[in-house]
């Protein structure tokens, strides 16, 4: 179950998945300078709307994808407050894939291993192929992956990259 992990928040302390217990949580991983980066946006809107009902965005920045998170999480956060305004939870940066992945990542991806996809996720996986990346197994294919989980700390849903936050408020709403 997600509350069973502690990951370091950006101020460098362990932080308990337990404190979520009984929301709704979309649980991404990030980076700055990725073409997906303005769904920071789409992001920041969801959170605003459900916040107050039960909603938690948690943000994991993760560099493995082309080095499309660079600096320490001061300079990520201080890029996502100044140009996306973000007020949702951010957490140390971390991987998601390999030995090194951090823990609630490996949860993620063997609870969820399969996202669900656009027609846009097509082009988008062909294109990592093309360029050494791996796109098959239950690894993370992108940055913006997202994963939904309910209120009693199930994941409910994998969504590849390309699907825009919007595209999943109806989802949220389901479960809130």
């Amino acid at each position: 179950m997600i509350y069973n992990y502690k990951v370091k928040d950006t101020n460098g302390e362990m932080a308990s998945l337990d404190e979520y217990k009984g929301k709704v949580l979309l649980v991404v991983n990030t980076a700055t300078g990725c073409g997906f980066t303005p769904q920071y946006e789409g992001l920041q809107k969801l959170y605003d709307k459900y916040k107050d009902r039960g909603f938690e965005i948690l943000d994991f920045p993760c560099n493995q994808f082309f080095n499309q998170a660079p600096g320490d999480d001061e300079e990520i956060k201080s890029f996502c407050t100044l140009n996306y305004g973000t007020t949702f939870r951010r957490f140390s940066k971390i991987d998601v894939n390999g030995e090194g992945a951090d823990p609630v990542y490996k949860y993620l991806r063997t609870e969820a291993p399969e996202a669900d996809e656009d027609d846009k996720s097509k082009e988008l996986y062909d294109f990592l192929s093309s360029k050494g990346f791996n796109t098959s197994g239950d690894e993370i294919k992108w940055n913006f992956t997202k994963f939904l989980i309910d209120k009693d700390g199930k994941i409910v849903k994998r969504f590849a990259p390309t699907v825009e936050p919007e595209k999943i408020e109806k989802e949220i709403e389901k479960l809130l």
